[in-house]
């Protein structure tokens, strides 16, 4: 034998780094990993389930746990989890989750899949737990009978498990489009779905309609989406109609609320399928707390087994109607719905519309029909063929018994039946199997008229086979059955949006005048003019000052220029009250500015009117229209709002074309009218040269002209220009 030859080692040097192509690394190693959680975990199929969801229902139907009429048993959930990890290996807490999530008892669907026993948390809750597996009981509902019907007749494929040891289904075959009924929501790689509910009666109804007519108004029929939670849905036909044509878009939905005027409080009893009891108390919280709300003396959560519940103390003297518009504008009691309705379809990603939705369910179920056809054609065409082997003997049924009592061995029974009626063997075998007490004229008259009934049916079931329309007939005859069976009425209400208009939120803010106080050391004070007239001084830190004080009203916006280039933007309402007594607010806290940054100028941008002017160190002024601070989204920092290339002197904001003074150190002084200085384009514009400056000179000082007692002689009719020597009757 030749010797194998001997190993060697090969030494790696320290930090040695081997290349590849980034691309070779994207394919052996992401691109797996993002099919796998494209294909095989995140995005609902054409049955309407995730893989998660598929695996633990089957697994619960092989366990024998649909429910039968009136009753049915309930097994421990951890036995359910337990047997469902033979088919999702993903661990027991995933399985349970997603379990919790189908149940009756957690309120996430408008038709539960599981009948549930035990705490399994609420939809609507962030912070009620749901109980341990161990402790709680559950068993399939019997709207699964609907996603199960005819799976044992061969309606969809069937694929080994991970470890090969056991089928199970690559779909559910569902006989009403569940893709449009269960909720759905996951987030993939590079993509995601999210898909609402809507109302099983409108879905089935559509369905038989569109059967009809493929050109049918789905709107008149599937009216908008349904959820568990109820609330209201604000309706906009337009927002609506686009969903349903491209499967994307956005709709708002409300909490619905009653007023009880006897114990001044209201009372919250349906909120949006998309947020908590929690999320929405926590920010009426953080609104009262902010002084932003004021009209809210207590908030908390009365939610019972009748149901959700939250109870908001209010104020005698509020307005109950206001304070809820105020709410929805501030709170998650209103939000929107965004929707992806992302499915897998033959095993890739799609967005669709309602249409392309149904189109694909009619393929599926005609399919699974066509296969169920299939079976039952195979089976009662065995039974058939045995039946016409049975024919053949009943007239003469002596010459069966003759040939079964003269055949020596029992092993040779079949074969003399086979030749002496010239039948198959499957028809001797039942033949030889009939018991002797059946053969009289009753059983075997009765075997004839079931030939007969047998052909009618196989005649039917292959026209039916052979013709779509028959089995389109067939899927609205089982929609038309289910919509009667499990239909229940719409729980989320829907209102036009021209009745639940989005009222501005400055409709809700207390209109008052105020002072603005801005500090030396970035605080700033807002002291309404009632709290000015019973005191006048303004109480600082000893070593502070106030550098700009403005008038203004509680619904302006300001803008606040700061000393590293930037503006920040900030509605008034949100800044604190405060009295004449106290500090103000701390600037860098409340804009979260950076170390060593503060706040240089005020300015009120009620309708951003007029422009800026900079004054820079160089003799240049850049002049800048406000409105080119005014975003479209609500953004509250602006980086780059003026010039760094020199150092600044000074910054006004004027409604209109001013007079200027201008002064070069100590000793030459310039009144210029800001319209000889062009706008600027560009916010971080240098500006243009004003003061003409020797060598080692500055631009000391710029600020509106005051009265003088002659301003003609420094006034500059064309710039740049090199100012005047100062007189020393100059008073400014």
């Amino acid at each position: 034998m030749p010797k194998k030859p001997k190993r060697t080692s090969v030494e790696i040097p320290e930090n040695h780094i081997i290349e590849q192509p980034i691309t070779n690394a994207l394919e052996l190693n992401y691109m797996p990993y993002a099919m796998s959680v494209i294909v095989s975990r995140a995005i609902p199929e054409i049955d309407g389930f995730k893989p998660a969801h598929r695996k633990l229902l089957y697994t619960m139907y092989k366990m024998g746990l649909l429910s039968r009429e009136g009753g049915g048993r309930r097994i421990k959930s951890a036995d359910i989890v337990g047997q469902t990890m033979r088919l999702n290996p993903h661990g027991d807490g995933p399985i349970y989750e997603t379990m919790v999530r189908l149940t009756r008892g957690n309120d996430a669907l408008l038709h539960p899949l599981i009948d549930s026993k035990g705490n399994f948390g609420k939809q609507f809750s962030r912070d009620m737990a749901y109980a341990a597996s161990r402790y709680t009981e559950a068993k399939l509902d019997d709207i699964c009978r609907e996603v199960f019907r005819d799976i044992d007749k061969n309606v969809v494929d069937m694929v080994d498990n991970y470890n090969a040891t056991m089928l199970e289904p690559v779909l559910l075959p569902t006989t009403f489009p569940n893709l449009l009924v269960t909720p759905n929501q996951g987030i993939a790689v590079g993509m995601a779905s999210t898909v609402c509910s809507f109302n099983l009666k409108e879905v089935c109804e559509t369905t038989i309609k569109w059967l009809k007519n493929p050109k049918h108004d789905i709107t008149k029929t599937l009216l908008a989406p349904d959820f568990s939670t109820g609330g209201e849905l604000i309706f906009n036909p337009d927002e609506m109609a686009n969903i349903y044509a491209t499967g994307r878009g956005s709709f708002k939905m409300r909490a619905r609320y009653r007023h009880d005027e006897k114990n001044s409080c209201i009372e919250v009893y349906e909120i949006p399928y998309t947020t908590t009891i929690e999320a929405i108390m926590d920010k009426i919280v953080a609104l009262v707390k902010a002084g932003k709300i004021r009209d809210i003396n207590d908030v908390r959560d009365e939610t019972d087994l009748q149901g959700l519940k939250i109870t908001i103390d209010i104020k005698k003297s509020a307005n109950a109607e206001n304070l809820m518009q105020r709410l929805f504008q501030l709170t998650p009691l209103r939000e929107s719905f965004n929707c992806n309705f992302n499915f897998l379809i033959n095993g890739r990603p799609r967005v669709m519309g309602i249409t392309e939705i149904l189109q694909e369910w009619t393929a599926f179920r005609i399919g699974c029909i066509k296969r169920q056809l299939a079976f039952d054609i195979a089976k009662k065409s065995d039974k058939l063929h045995l039946l016409e082997g049975l024919a053949k003997i009943i007239l003469d049924i002596d010459k069966a018994i003759k040939i079964i009592r003269e055949t020596p061995k029992e092993s040779e029974v079949i074969a003399n039946l086979m030749k002496g009626f010239t039948i198959t063997q499957p028809q001797a075998e039942f033949i030889a199997e009939i018991k002797l007490r059946h053969l009289n004229r009753e059983y075997l008259q009765n075997r004839i008229s079931e030939r007969k009934a047998l052909e009618d049916e196989l005649a039917e079931l292959k026209a039916t086979h052979g013709s779509e329309e028959k089995i389109r007939g067939v899927i609205s005859a089982q929609l038309k059955e289910i919509a009667k069976k499990y239909g229940a009425p719409r729980r989320t209400e829907i209102v036009d949006a021209e009745e639940a208009p989005i009222l501005p939120v400055e409709t809700f803010i207390d209109d008052y005048n105020l002072k603005l106080f801005l500090t030396d050391q970035n605080y700033i004070k807002k002291v309404s003019l009632v709290s000015l007239r019973s005191a006048d001084t303004q109480y600082l830190k000893d070593d502070d000052f106030i550098t700009q004080e403005l008038e203004a009203t509680n619904r302006d916006e300001l803008l606040l220029f700061t000393n590293q280039h930037n503006v920040y933007k900030t509605k008034i309402h949100e800044l604190p009250d405060c009295k004449a007594s106290a500090l103000g607010e701390y600037l860098t806290n409340i804009l979260d500015m950076a170390e060593g940054e503060r706040v240089l100028y005020l300015v009120l941008a009620k309708d951003y009117g007029g422009f800026m002017l900079f004054g820079f160190a160089n003799g240049k002024i850049a002049k800048v229209k406000l409105d080119a601070y005014a975003t479209k989204t609500n953004r509250k920092k602006l980086v780059n709002a003026y010039s760094d290339k020199a150092p600044l002197v000074d910054m006004y904001h004027a409604p209109e074309d001013i007079d200027l003074f201008l002064m070069r150190g100590k000793d030459k002084a310039m009144v210029v009218n800001s319209s000889l200085v062009p706008l600027n384009s560009s916010k971080s514009s240098g500006g243009v040269s004003v003061f003409t400056l020797r060598k080692n000179t500055l631009l000391t000082e710029m600020r509106p002209l005051a009265d003088t007692d002659d301003p003609d002689y420094y006034r500059a009719d064309k710039i740049p220009t090199a100012g005047h020597f100062l007189q020393k009757q100059l008073t400014i």
